[in-house]
């Protein structure tokens, strides 16, 4: 019985001994910080699922903001478009237009924009036979050069599709055959038909050199 008397009391003077400040262990982990804040802010909403509920949302934290978050998060929104548009015209595979991404368009831009296209002179040529137009007395004789102008066009147009596509086969063996045929001859065309200065992502090449 002394013995229990004993370590009765002992114990009793340790729990003493920790005086007020011991606070007993809570059986659970402490909550993090982000936890925490979400606590406080409430729960998530889930994501909108339509344009018109995206469009409500926005326009409703819109109006919970000052005019001064508002200016920022305009300036914030046009340098972040800014960015990606440079991002996108030096040729970041992450900016591309779907139509634009790939190794195999990668080259095909490449190869339209390292030589000298007919169909580059397409858009000055446009220009030039507008003004022409109101001449009548070379109006008839701007038509028939108009008419052979599309003819070479047209020419040279078919020869950058099978070169493009031949080029293409041999680079990249294993490349879908949906992403060659006409519609890889037609995105050559259309980029080289663009004046250069035009041609979005910007050329990486120069002419003449090889690819």
């Amino acid at each position: 019985m002394s013995i229990a008397a004993d370590d009765e009391s002992s114990a009793g003077a340790n729990n003493g001994s920790k005086g007020t400040a011991y606070t007993a262990a809570k059986g659970r982990a402490t909550p993090s910080r982000r936890e925490a804040e979400g606590r406080r802010r409430g729960p998530v909403a889930p994501p909108p699922t339509t344009r018109a509920e995206a469009r409500a949302r926005k326009k409703a934290m819109k109006s919970s903001m000052s005019r001064e978050e508002k200016r920022k998060l305009s300036d914030d929104r046009r340098s972040q478009r800014t960015e990606q548009r440079e991002k996108m015209m030096a040729g970041d595979e992450r900016y591309l237009m779907p139509r634009d991404k790939g190794p195999a368009k990668r080259f095909t831009r490449d190869l339209v924009d390292s030589r000298r296209n007919f169909a580059g002179l397409f858009m000055p040529f446009a220009i030039v036979l507008i003004v022409v137009m109101f001449v009548p007395q070379i109006a008839v004789f701007a038509n028939m050069l108009l008419l052979v102008f599309v003819v070479f066009m047209a020419i040279d147009a078919f020869i950058l599709g099978r070169l493009v596509n031949r080029r293409v086969r041999e680079r990249f063996p294993d490349v879908d055959s949906s992403q060659t045929g006409f519609r890889l001859g037609w995105y050559a065309f259309t980029r080289a038909m663009q004046l250069r200065m035009m041609r979005a992502p910007k050329p990486q090449v120069s002419p003449g050199d090889e690819v």
